[in-house]
């Protein structure tokens, strides 16, 4: 059962500039949290659902969506999310890591500081390398086990106000990292404002966000849940981190997460061609108006009806469906497309916090990966897109067996 839920706020203004020329360009209506995850408990209670619009500021070109749920719901209650699950995310980030070892040339003096650090999955790494490093993440059980394998972590929303607090103890960072973190805070401004306090006058700050213009091209509609209140392009942010005395001085494109930017910022203006070349390519498709993003409605209506179709189909065949990856983005999907128990019949996740419940909204089971070789489902809906060549090689038995994937986006497809 779902119920419409007053813990939040619709906002009237823009959230990076404060001006009142936004526009919204998509609605799905109320949907629930994506990331909160049922019990057998929860079944019969009320869930919370929430208005999902998404916007774009006319004054400084961010795209944002125009309900802020209550961050302690979202990030701090039960927060199902372990980054170390995902090979490929460790991966990545440990070569992240030992770039900026090299280039920074840190060492046992350095200070590393991660903002919404989860599990450590990240630190761990200038850990090992004998570099002080202090994690903040609100979620209680990511931080425990961070603390666990050793890195020194504080469980709380990062502010300016903590940056404040941190400084007056002495603490100043070399680096700071904010990875998926940047479009989650309600307080864009204070979370900015706050890294640039509690960076050196010599240090970086290097930012992972999921990118505006692949999100637009490749109708990657099932990023857009509440957790996520902003979609950045780097027209967007060099405005949001000038107006705190910050420069994006370098960027590069990344391939997570259906495409992402890296960021370099730091308290001296030195901008590369990297930057101007990409404010540049921005303006020239039109990423900067509102005209880019007006038809991405009816882009994404035509998805959802041609994912519903082809289930539709294959359940007619009498063909039997599973999903894979019980995330945010699976969330969206299912519950946008309207994917129930009637089409697919469990979801399965490598997240052993996530077994035994249930996904928000269409409340499919989540079940083990195991489960795809004891039932063997004839197709398998990945949700999980953005991992696609990871999964594919992890399952490579239930393929053996004849068993295929579904990719949702951009265009749904059998492989």
């Amino acid at each position: 059962m779902l119920c419409l839920d007053a813990k939040s706020v619709t906002e009237r203004a823009c959230r990076s500039c404060g001006g009142s020329g936004i526009e919204t360009f998509l609605e799905f209506g109320e949907t629930p949290l994506a990331d909160r995850l049922l019990t057998s408990a929860d079944i019969g209670e009320l869930e919370p659902i929430f208005p999902l619009r998404v916007a774009f500021c006319k004054d400084c070109s961010l795209v944002q969506i125009t309900e802020t749920v209550n961050p302690q719901i979202l990030f701090a209650d039960a927060y199902p999310y372990y980054s170390s699950f995902s090979p490929a995310l460790l991966k990545h980030s440990r070569a992240n890591t030992l770039d900026l070892i090299n280039r920074r040339d840190l060492g046992p003096e350095s200070l590393v500081i991660e903002l919404a650090s989860n599990d450590g999955y990240l630190l761990k790494n200038y850990v090992e390398a004998g570099i002080r490093v202090l994690g903040i993440d609100p979620a209680d059980g990511p931080a425990a086990a961070a603390e666990r394998i050793g890195v020194p972590t504080r469980c709380a929303f990062f502010t300016s106000d903590l940056a404040e607090s941190l400084r007056a103890q002495g603490m100043r960072a070399d680096v700071i990292h904010a990875n998926n973190v940047l479009a989650h805070v309600a307080d864009t401004n204070g979370f900015v404002a706050g890294i640039a306090r509690l960076l050196k006058d010599e240090g970086v700050a290097v930012i992972e966000a999921p990118y505006v213009e692949p999100l637009i091209e490749h109708c990657e509609f099932d990023t857009i849940y509440h957790e996520h209140l902003c979609y950045f392009s780097v027209t967007a942010l060099d405005k949001l981190f000038r107006r705190h005395g910050l420069y994006l001085n370098e960027v590069k494109h990344l391939s997570i997460h259906g495409g992402s930017l890296r960021l370099y910022v730091e308290s001296r203006e030195n901008v590369g061609a990297t930057v101007t070349e990409q404010l540049a390519h921005e303006a020239s498709r039109g990423i900067d108006t509102i005209g880019y993003f007006r038809d991405f409605s009816t882009k994404v209506d035509g998805l959802k009806r041609e994912l519903s179709a082809l289930l539709r189909r294959l359940k007619s065949q009498g063909a039997t469906i599973a999903a894979y990856g019980a995330a945010a983005k699976g969330a969206t999907l299912i519950n946008t497309v309207g994917i129930g128990r009637d089409l697919v019949d469990f979801v399965v996740d490598r997240n052993v916090h996530k077994h035994d419940k249930y996904m928000p909204g269409q409340r499919l089971p989540i079940r083990s990966t195991e489960a795809l070789l004891e039932v063997q489902p004839d197709y398998v809906l990945l949700l999980a897109w953005n991992f696609v060549d990871e999964i594919l090689d992890q399952q490579a038995k239930y393929r053996a067996r004849g068993g295929k994937f579904i990719l949702p986006v951009p265009t749904p497809r059998i492989i």
